[in-house]
């Protein structure tokens, strides 16, 4: 596949791990408070590029002669998935990180769509392949007898000594195929090259002034990019070591960072409110921990963080594919994201007309006034980076339809330039003729103290347009929902549009998401006010429980007007 647009940069990711070699500070850490360590496993960084040259010594060999040079990546955040990401930028090859999360069809779709012929992959996800169809694809199964004889010859590799492209890997290289999420369509495996990868794990760095005193604690997932982009290349760049927790655990958070000394971390999704959901503690503040940077927390949950752990968190925007991104600077208002980064031409369009919006308008209460007219689909209408989708041509004719790249993701911009997200398009609710974003009420919602973490999407109405529903996980110690004191709260609410009160709420011990932490949005959208858990509904301004008799009588509403159907989309 050819990359669209060469990035600047002249330093490779290669290059990054080449520079460990002889480098004798820490550079790998794990293993702390597990059941049969003493204490957390420290690497150097040579013998993190020692093992990267030895794989990428076995990869030149193990691929088949014409093949994509490609290897799934199948495993927790192990030390074997760093060793593989140095060894495919060593060797000119690319990682395809494959989600666990997924099953049978889907998890073999994946690992074939982007040409994986070697399968990297651990004990524990060995259930999940089996019975799959997998033809061509040489299985690798890491913590076997078997795999340490077939790395055994390759111990002595140094890095530069063994490629699978003439020449080596150069700044348009493909390194990382990463599947997107977050669609009801089968995922699309967004196309990184080394050049742009080490650019931007330089850019994180100088941002962030990491030093090789910094240490980063990596608890997202690494199939996915947030981890890999803004956690592990800054610290790659930087010279600091990284520290792995195999999955993310809110109760292991605060333990980890002080084992290891962390002072940096990444977070998508909800994990910071399951981080809040964790039982105060008097020494909450008894860590080095420096910095948070990431998306989806929210101001409101953001503040609280920082006044409870002493931690700043940064919320950011970039997708993995690097079409746009938004940079928080100074005086950059409390919900907004920041300002277009340099090089990026960023506008708020109608995406039916791809007129710009106007600037949004709010009240001294802080709610947006026309957000009919403000909101829209945020575009880069100037040089992107997006280097493409790995065979999906459509899929990327779509995102870079006009010229202009289109993130999918609804935004509003205020007079004085800075831009606030308001959810993805299609996360947009149509409510009594009005157009409102999901993300706009569930920052709303997010300060009701009862809850835990919040969802807001739209189902059908019985009439015309769409209704708001709420998930809500209750905090620990919330007994039960309580439908007065949820009444009030919104009444209270000075920035609540009289559009946007949930009409139903669900209530769920925990909101259901996807394997990077982020709320299964599509899985709450089929259930509607159909699904398991108790739901309650708003009449008159008060919520009480949706019954038997309720839900057959609205039912018959939806029969009447012939939407029933919609329900069950």
């Amino acid at each position: 596949m050819r990359n669209t647009t060469a990035p600047d940069a002249a330093e490779t990711v290669a290059e990054l791990v080449a520079r460990q070699w002889g480098d004798h500070r820490p550079g790998l850490m794990y293993g702390a408070g597990a059941a049969d360590s003493a204490g957390p496993v420290v690497l150097s960084r040579h013998r993190t590029a020692q093992e990267a040259a030895a794989r990428a010594a076995l990869l030149a060999d193990l691929l088949p002669v014409g093949a994509e040079p490609h290897v799934g990546v199948l495993l927790d955040n192990t030390p074997e998935f760093p060793f593989w990401l140095g060894a495919a930028a060593l060797a000119g090859a690319a990682v395809a990180g494959i989600n666990p999360t997924r099953r049978g069809p889907e998890l073999a779709r994946d690992i074939l769509h982007t040409d994986c012929r070697i399968l990297v992959t651990e004990p524990a996800h060995l259930p999940l392949l089996r019975g799959l169809d997998l033809p061509g694809v040489r299985l690798l199964v890491t913590g076997t007898e078997e795999y340490a004889a077939l790395l055994a010859p390759y111990a002595a590799a140094e890095p530069g000594a063994a490629r699978v492209r003439p020449g080596g890997p150069a700044p348009d290289t493909r390194l990382l195929l990463y599947f997107t999420s977050g669609s009801t369509d089968a995922p699309k495996a967004a196309v990184c090259s080394q050049g742009r990868l080490a650019a931007a794990g330089g850019s994180l760095a100088r941002h962030f002034s990491v030093t090789a005193d910094d240490v980063h604690y990596i608890c997202m997932p690494l199939f996915h990019g947030n981890a890999v982009i803004a956690d592990w290349l800054p610290a790659l760049c930087a010279g600091a070591p990284v520290v792995l927790r195999r999955r993310f655990s809110a109760s292991a958070f605060l333990g980890d960072v002080r084992a290891y000394g962390a002072t940096y971390f990444t977070y998508v999704g909800r994990a910071v409110q399951y981080l809040l959901a964790t039982e105060p503690r008097p020494d909450d503040r008894e860590h080095r921990l420096r910095l948070g940077f990431g998306t989806e927390a929210g101001a409101v949950d953001a503040a609280r963080f920082a006044d409870r752990f002493g931690v700043r968190l940064v919320e950011g925007y970039g997708a993995t594919e690097g079409g746009a991104s938004v940079q928080r600077g100074p005086g950059t208002p409390a919900g907004a994201l920041g300002r277009a980064a340099p090089g990026d031409d960023l506008a708020v369009v109608d995406p039916e007309t791809g007129r710009e919006c106007p600037p949004a308008l709010l009240d001294a209460r802080g709610r947006l006034l026309n957000g009919d007219e403000a909101i829209g689909e945020l575009v880069n209408r100037g040089r992107s980076l997006f280097e493409g989708y790995w065979r999906n041509p459509a899929a990327e004719a779509a995102r870079t339809r006009d010229g202009w790249y289109w993130t999918g993701d609804l935004f509003f911009r205020d007079p004085e330039g800075f831009l606030y997200f308001a959810g993805r398009t299609d996360d947009r609710l149509r409510v009594d003729s009005e157009n409102l974003a999901a993300a706009v009420i569930e920052n709303v919602l997010a300060r009701w103290e009862a809850a835990a973490a919040v969802a807001v999407y739209a189902v059908p109405d019985e009439v015309a347009g769409d209704q708001v529903m709420a998930a809500v996980a209750l905090r620990e110690g919330a007994a039960a929902f309580d439908p007065e004191g949820f009444a009030a709260f919104l009444a209270a609410q000075p920035d609540l549009g009289t559009k946007m009160a949930p009409r139903y709420v669900r209530v769920l011990d925990e909101l259901p998401v996807t394997a990077t932490s982020k709320i299964h949005r599509v899985a709450l959208r089929r259930a509607g006010f159909l699904g398991p858990g108790p739901v309650w509904h708003r009449t008159g301004g008060a919520y009480r429980p949706l019954g038997a008799e309720d839900l057959a009588a609205l039912l018959s509403a939806y029969e009447a007007q012939g939407r029933r159907e919609l329900l069950e989309r």
